[in-house]
């Protein structure tokens, strides 16, 4: 749960609750410079996500093979799913926002 409360909100963070149509819509609207900044606005929470699933992967490799089976390794799978599935989110918003600063023929680079 904590790790949605991250990255849902409002203004300038990225946000996995809006519905799709809506980030449309909203793109839609926006001019370039607004476009980029929201495209970077996901790539950075995408980056941060990932990092926290590294990390958690890393704890799996800490728990013997014996114990993989047990409730800190299921407790760790689940944590990664949640963020998996948050990332996935994000993506989808990041590809909607990039895919129109693109029909606006704005700069990409770094995205």
């Amino acid at each position: 749960m904590a790790a949605l409360l991250t990255v849902c909100g409002c203004g300038k963070n990225a946000d996995t609750t809006t519905p799709i149509d809506q980030v449309k819509a909203a793109a839609e609207k926006m001019d370039v410079a607004k476009l980029r900044d929201m495209a970077m606005t996901y790539k950075d929470a995408i980056t941060a996500k990932a990092e926290e699933i590294k990390a958690e992967g890393l704890k799996l490799k800490d728990i013997p093979p014996l114990e993989l089976m047990g409730d800190k390794a299921k407790a760790i799978n689940a944590t990664v799913d949640e963020l998996k599935k948050t990332v996935a989110a994000l993506t989808e918003r990041f590809n909607i926002y990039l895919d129109e600063l693109k029909k606006k023929g704005g700069d990409t680079s770094g995205l």
